[in-house]
Order: structure tokens, then sequence, then C-alpha cells
């Protein structure tokens, strides 16, 4: 019955979230926003939803008691930036060796690349410092988190005014298929429009609200069956089950050779989930150091760091990439042995 309910409840998620990401799309081609803006914002955001809505579900709902809510809630707010910036591009690098060879670079929009793993690297460096600031001051939990909110609006400026320039270099959003509502209910005379457009995102976000409702409940009930913490449980399960799938576009587009929405679409979420859900961590959750959290961040941000002086040095290859995978390894081994 556990088991039932939480590939239900999956599945819910992730046909939520394809619709969103479908919608999203064809909002960026319609406003003409570029392939970079698309995959770090438009892209990032959309499949970021189901990790965002776990945390935020189980904070808010009565599913299970307040301890699995709060420990599911950070779980997935530390795991999601922890399984991208290691697991993820770790299998990026792997289809890249398997479709272009070992020798064949990556060509991402370095500029953009760069402003990514940057804002990541502040925004998540304010969320580790906040774990370590005691609950009875609350001030500066709060300005921290302030900070986050701060720090991603900022990002957000400074992406889109890099738009227009790589629109004019040939870089603009083209929807890879048509409108899922369109495709369904074309022969009944519904065509593609903003209309449409905004109805299957409304969608696609409410069925991502119920799923992630049903996972919250599920994640408990696993987590007593097994025997693991729902922190350590969620820190592993609900990343990878929720995020890796939509993760998959990524990898698509690393195989035909589309590096820049490939890479946008991993390290755009990164900021996302970097600086947002921390935000909401901190202010709503037991926000401490324990061991797994500890280790997760160090990981994370080592991962990070690593990749964006690879990027700094020159040319980035899939093997660099297999570090981010080492790292993956051994937050595994940390909280299972």
């Amino acid at each position: 019955m556990t088991i039932g309910l939480l590939l239900i409840a999956l599945l819910v998620i992730l046909v939520g979230a394809e619709s969103f990401t479908n919608a999203l799309e064809h909002l960026g081609e319609r406003l003409k926003i570029s392939e970079g803006v698309t995959g770090s914002i438009f892209a990032a955001v959309g499949t970021a939803l189901p990790e965002t809505m776990v945390p935020m579900v189980a904070i808010l709902s009565t599913a299970a008691t307040q301890q699995v809510r709060e420990e599911v809630s950070v779980g997935a707010i530390l795991g999601a930036p922890l399984m991208l910036s290691t697991l993820t591009l770790f299998l990026m690098a792997a289809a890249a060796i398997h479709k272009r060879g070992w020798s064949d670079g990556f060509h991402p929009e370095r500029s953009g690349m760069k402003r990514d793993l940057s804002w990541f690297l502040l925004a998540f460096g304010l969320g580790t410092v906040a774990i370590f600031v005691p609950h009875q001051v609350v001030w500066v939990r709060g300005l921290l988190a302030l900070s986050l909110v701060l720090v991603y609006f900022i990002y957000l400026m400074l992406t889109i005014r890099a738009s227009a320039r790589l629109v004019a270099d040939g870089h603009g959003t083209k929807a890879e298929e048509p409108l899922f509502l369109v495709r369904l209910l074309g022969r009944i005379g519904v065509t593609e429009n903003m209309f449409t457009v905004l109805m299957q995102l409304g969608i696609g976000l409410t069925l991502i609200i119920v799923g992630a409702h049903g996972f919250v409940q599920g994640v408990g009930q696993l987590a007593l069956w097994i025997g693991i913490s729902p922190l350590a449980l969620a820190l592993l399960i609900v990343p990878v089950a929720t995020e890796l799938p939509e993760k998959v576009n990524s990898i698509l587009w690393i195989r035909r050779r589309k590096d820049t929405l490939a890479f946008g679409n991993v390290t755009g979420a990164m900021v996302f989930q970097g600086s947002l859900l921390p935000a909401l961590g901190i202010l709503l959750t037991p926000w401490e150091p324990r061991p797994e959290v500890i280790a997760g961040l160090t990981l994370t941000i080592v991962a990070s760091a690593y990749l964006l002086l690879m990027l700094r040095r020159g040319p980035l290859r899939p093997v660099h990439l297999f570090f981010n995978g080492f790292c993956y390894l051994a937050y595994l081994l940390i909280v299972l042995l």
C-alpha cells in the first residue's frame, strides 16, 4: 500500500511537471525569450516545481506528524541541489560520452553558466551559514532568509537582461513539441494561444500540488517501514524521484548538442533550489546542523565550486564531471553506512 501510494503520487507529480514544462516552453517562444533564459529560468523553475511543492506541502499540510513533515521538508530542500550538482551532471557526462565520444567537449553559453554557478554558491553559502544560527536569534535568521529571496530576484534581473543579446545572436527559444492541450483537444477546435498556454500551466501546477501531498504521506510510512529517518529518506529519494526524471531533458539536449539548454536547465534549477527553498526552510523548519545535513551541504558546495573552477580553466569535458559523480557516491556512503 505504501509503495503504491508513492508510485501514484510520483506519477501525478511527473505528469504535472511535464505539462507545466511543455507550457513554459511555448510561453518562452511566444515571449521571444533566449535559450539561456528559458533553460535557466523557465525550464529550471518548471522542472524544479515537484521539489518545490514537496517541502511546501509537507510544512503546511497535516499529512503526517510534525516531525516527519519537517524532516521531509529539510530533506527535499537540501537534496535537490545535491543531486543536481552531482548525480545529474555525471549522468549528462555519461550520455555525452556514449553519443559524442570522450574528446568532444561541452559548449554551453559560458557567461550564463558562470553566472548561475556564482549566484548559486552565494545563495547556498548563506543558507549554510543560517544552519548554525541559533533559533533564538530570530532577526538574524529572518535577515538571511530575506537575503536569499533578494539574491534570486537580482539573479533573475541579470539573466533576463542578457536575453536580448542572446536572441539577437540566434539563441531564441523554440518549443520542441506541440502544446499538450492542443494535441489532446485539437479535434474539437482548441488552438494554441496565451489562454491555453496559461490553462495548461494551471493544470500542471494543480497536479503537482496533489501529488506532493500524497508523496509526503508515502515517505513517512516508508521511513517507518524500512527503519530509516524521514530526513535521510527525503534527502536520497525525493530529489531522485521527482527531479531526476525531469532532468532527462538535459540528457536529451546534451545528446543533441544543445549544451546551453542542457546546462541551463540544471544550473538554473540549482539557483532556484539554493535560494528560495532554503529561505523557506530557515523560516518554517528546524534548520539545524545534523550530520546528514552537514554532509549534504559540504558535498554540494564542493561539487559546484569544482564545476565553476573547471569552467573557468578552459574547455569543459565529460571526464571532468566524473568528480561530481564521486561526490554523490560519497554522500550515499556517509548516509547509508
